[in-house]
């Protein structure tokens, strides 16, 4: 391929496990354009407001270019070197289980594949977990427990086909907006078609919602154990289907009925009456399909909660059959090619179990390995645990950033900071987890990486590259084979490319697989790097016996969703059992709830962490897009009003969240839509983005007993008001070298940065404002001083050029965010312009936008205002008028909140 050769590559996206397929698009000058696929049948076009920006962040600004020891520059070859001697030294003096891997659903099957190989057949050891830990575990134990496999039993056809859908413990609006526009598309198409959200906050999924569930933590387990009671009570059960294709009804049917009415509603924290109308919706409706995520999962209740539901699907039938069943939506891009390739510390490559001395035995005679682990090893918060205590003495973190991310997060950084011996394989120069690292080996990054991911449906796909590898960054799997080699494994591991390494992944699905084990790609096999580069997504099972390779302009946009060359009916498990137990039946689960109260006296608020609309985990990616960062640009606490009043916490007040573990500082969000004595953290922020905002270092390192998952969704914690007395915002066109304030929040704007800042004692503002424009930068300064107000506001210009703008307030700053970042890319040549500037007010005929609504198209509020005001009264007038919400859609719920209180407050 010539470098001035324009052209367009099928990919797929990095975010979600939706799996959406994008068509990167190089221009001859370099220039990236990036589009939904519509022959994509995950998305059949279109991309949520992070995918479509995905070309904003594939810049080499602050990458890891070249390897380095100890922050020293340096070669593969000695870093390659250091990293096998150090891992073969401990392992000879400590043994196999003193060293560990700990990797991310942001890697590539193919990666993947490479590093489990390494560790569970050639080093010997089960120590190798996966941030996929964090959000999929009990989905994983659940479907093992209930099916015998980690088997996902439908596809995303089912979401379109279903007369109800319950969603639980999942904003799917903001975490796969993807499949919410599926869902909503078919909702427009049928309007009969019911929605239940299960969630103790009323998100922005609600807006689909004919039911709200605002449920109480960890509710769950109850919620659905009462619901199979009621099943079983008002003859809604199929007798056929739990005869011949169960086991177990009678125990879970008999421990789910020890639970009334009034206790499922003391548990729930829900009514009696909506408790009967969900139930009855439930019984009455045989199309249901209920999905779920990290609500359910990330819980010390978890994989009974996964049971729970499953049992309710098994009950009724609705399992394997087009419009029903269980379904996990799954958090990461290849969090299930993760599963499939032994990606956990208790699972065998090919979903096969490392307690089945068979499956042991087949994976070591398939590999050649000298000795494949014989039982589990350290989960992830039981990984971080023997760091801390020195059980583990050489550790490699691959593609995820654990100081932010792990629960007791401060606890697990001063465990890596002691380790030994730390490498991190990462993108990025700087971030919380890589300024620890002994050894930093710089990784290929999306638009560069070459291989497979599969998504929530088991359908795999192809990442392609499409931009050149920069510097001396290495693909995953190339860096973990050449260490492999470097221990002695040569032969195991000289894979020529990502081709040979599916071909090899599908060659051991199929390995003495005579239907026992539900993953099986072994038509794909003898893949060979033509037919691989041409690979289109495909859905598993793909069994060798008259399966055909479906390269990408061939397979076109399968009729009904459905993947050509695979039928309906081949691409859903269950419907006539089957399942992957010794007697091939399911097997109910009996359970009983048991409460999950933890707030106390001291800590009487419930804290729950998740995601937000346009960022995506610690922001190595997202925090580079100025679009995604216009939305919600600064951590925040989401509080309800009575709450807030009864702290004395006033809405955008800075607030201190505390728990055991720790503290943060957030800004307030005060809001009905929160469940009141609740509390609701983004997870994002992280220390190169907010002084103090690292969630997860408030969060316990409680964790399901069976998959090991933490319980990040139900923390005791406090909240009280920081006492500033100054509030500050400022757009400057540098990122200041450093912030010295209590409280700081950082993100990228057009042109610069803008920043939010709080302090509790006063300064010398004007050095102050000097120190954060960059004190050595030529340029003039003007300033306003209301000393006796505490008001304060500065302007720095380089020409005409605005290069940053400073306002101080006692109270949180009323500046328009938007009015003000767009004057770091407006001519100011203008002395009037500049004083309004200082004056903190649009002048002239400038334009305040208001806050982001819409980020695909930069839309804000007080323009969406102005167009219901000149008639647009409805969601698409608005999409018409001014494109909000016409491409991703998750913002169409904020757009129809913004119509009403027009609505309203016209009607006063």
């Amino acid at each position: 391929m010539k470098i001035d050769e324009a052209r367009e590559v099928r990919t797929t996206c990095p975010y979600c496990g939706v799996g959406c397929g994008v068509l990167a698009k190089v221009a001859a000058n370099g220039e990236v354009t990036v589009r939904g696929d519509p022959d994509h049948p995950a998305n059949f076009g279109r991309l949520c407001s992070k995918g479509s920006a995905l070309a904003e962040t594939i810049d080499l600004d602050g990458r890891l270019l070249y390897p380095e020891i100890h922050g020293r520059r340096t070669d593969w070859d000695e870093t390659l070197d250091l990293v096998a001697s150090t891992f073969s030294r401990t392992i000879a003096e400590h043994g196999r289980d003193a060293v560990a891997f700990y990797v991310s659903g942001q890697l590539l099957t193919e990666d993947y594949y490479v590093a489990n190989k390494l560790m569970k057949g050639f080093i010997g050891s089960a120590n190798i977990d996966t941030n996929s830990r964090l959000c999929m575990a009990s989905s994983v134990a659940g479907h093992r427990r209930a099916f015998g496999s980690d088997t996902v039993p439908g596809n995303y056809e089912d979401l379109e086909l279903a007369d109800l859908i319950v969603l639980v413990g999942s904003n799917l609006a903001w975490c796969h907006p993807v499949l919410y526009q599926r869902i909503a598309a078919a909702r427009e198409k049928r309007p009969d078609m019911k929605v239940v959200l299960v969630d103790p906050r009323r998100t922005m999924t609600a807006d689909i919602a004919d039911m709200h569930l605002a449920i109480a933590a960890d509710g769950d387990v109850a919620l659905f154990t009462g619901l199979l009671a009621y099943l079983g009570q008002h003859n809604a059960l199929d007798r056929t289907y739990i005869t011949a294709h169960t086991t177990g009804f009678g125990q879970a049917l008999f421990a789910a009925s020890a639970l009334d009415l009034a206790g499922v509603a003391a548990a729930t924290g829900l009514g009696e009456d909506e408790l009967v109308r969900f139930y009855s919706l439930f019984a009455a409706t045989a199309n249901t399909v209920t999905v779920y995520s990290q609500g359910v999962n990330q819980s010390s209740s978890g994989t009974d909660k996964v049971n729970a539901i499953i049992n309710c699907h098994l009950a009724t039938g609705r399992i394997g059959k087009p419009g029903v069943g269980p379904f996990s939506v799954t958090g990461q891009p290849n969090a299930m090619g993760g599963r499939e390739v032994g990606g956990l510390a208790n699972m065998l490559a090919a979903h096969m179990e490392i307690e089945n001395s068979e499956h042991r035995d087949r994976v070591q005679r398939f590999w050649s390995a000298p000795a494949v682990a014989e039982k589990p090893g350290l989960k992830a918060v039981e990984m971080f645990q023997a760091v801390a205590d020195g059980r583990i003495k050489a550790l490699w973190i691959m593609a995820t950033n654990p100081v932010d991310s792990m629960p007791d997060a401060d606890a697990v950084e001063a465990a890596i900071k002691a380790c030994p011996f730390v490498v991190v394989s990462d993108v990025l120069a700087k971030t919380d987890t890589v300024r620890h690292a002994h050894v930093r080996l710089p990784a290929a990054a999306w638009g560069e990486k070459d291989g497979s991911v599969t998504n929530s449906e088991r359908r795999i796909s192809r990442q392609r590259a499409f931009l050149a590898t920069p510097g001396e960054a290495r693909a995953d799997w190339w860096i973990v084979a050449e260490v492999a080699k470097r221990l002695g494994f040569d032969e195991a591991f000289s894979h020529p490319s990502p081709a040979d390494i599916f071909a090899e992944h599908a060659a051991l699905s199929a390995f003495e697989n005579d239907g026992a084990r539900d993953f099986d790609i072994g038509a794909y096999a003898g893949v060979d790097a033509e037919t691989y580069e041409e690979l289109a997504p495909f859905q598993w099972p793909a069994p060798s016996q008259g399966t055909p390779l479906w390269p990408a302009g061939q397979a076109g946009r399968p009729e009904g969703g459905v993947q050509a060359g695979h039928s309906s009916a081949s691409t859903r498990f269950f419907a006539n059992g089957n399942f992957y137990t010794p007697d091939g039946k399911a097997r109910f689960i009996p359970i009983r709830p048991v409460p999950q109260t933890r707030t106390n006296e001291k800590f009487p608020l419930v804290l729950n962490t998740g995601r937000v609309r346009d960022h995506w985990h610690t922001m190595t990616r997202t925090g580079k897009s100025q679009r995604l960062s216009q939305h919600l640009a600064e951590p925040f606490a989401e509080i309800h009003p009575a709450d807030a009043q009864h702290f004395g916490i006033g809405d955008a007040d800075i607030v201190r969240v505390s728990t055991e573990h720790g503290e943060v500082l957030l800004r307030a969000l005060v809001t009905a839509r929160q469940r009141p004595g609740s509390v609701f953290v983004p997870m994002h922020w992280t220390d190169q983005f907010s002084a103090r905002a690292r969630v997860d270092a408030l969060v316990a390192p409680i964790t399901d007993p069976i998959s090991g998952q933490p319980a990040s969704k139900n923390v005791a914690a406090r909240v009280e008001r920081f006492a500033a007395v100054a509030f500050g915002f400022a757009v400057v066109a540098e990122r200041p070298a450093s912030i010295d304030t209590d409280y700081w929040s950082l993100a990228r704007c057009a042109a610069g940065w803008r920043l939010e800042l709080a302090l509790e004692a006063d300064r010398d503002w004007p050095g102050f404002a000097a120190t954060l424009f960059g004190a050595d930068a030529p340029g003039e300064t003007l300033a306003y001083h209301d000393v006796a107000g505490g008001h304060y506001r500065f302007a720095r210009f380089a020409g005409s050029r605005l290069t940053g703008a400073l306002y101080l307030a006692p109270r949180p700053v009323a500046v328009s965010r938007g009015w003000a970042v767009e004057q770091l890319s407006a001519d100011h040549a203008d002395r009037r312009g500049r004083l309004a500037i200082v004056a903190g007010r649009p002048g002239g005929n400038s334009v305040d936008r208001g806050a982001i609504v819409c980020s695909c198209f930069g839309v804000g509020a007080n323009q969406i205002a102005e167009a219901v005001r000149g008639g647009c009264v409805s969601v698409e007038a608005i999409g018409a008028t001014l494109h909000a919400g016409t491409n991703c859609g998750s913002c169409r719920a904020e757009i129809r909140t913004i119509i009403e209180a027009r609505r309203l407050h016209a009607a006063e």
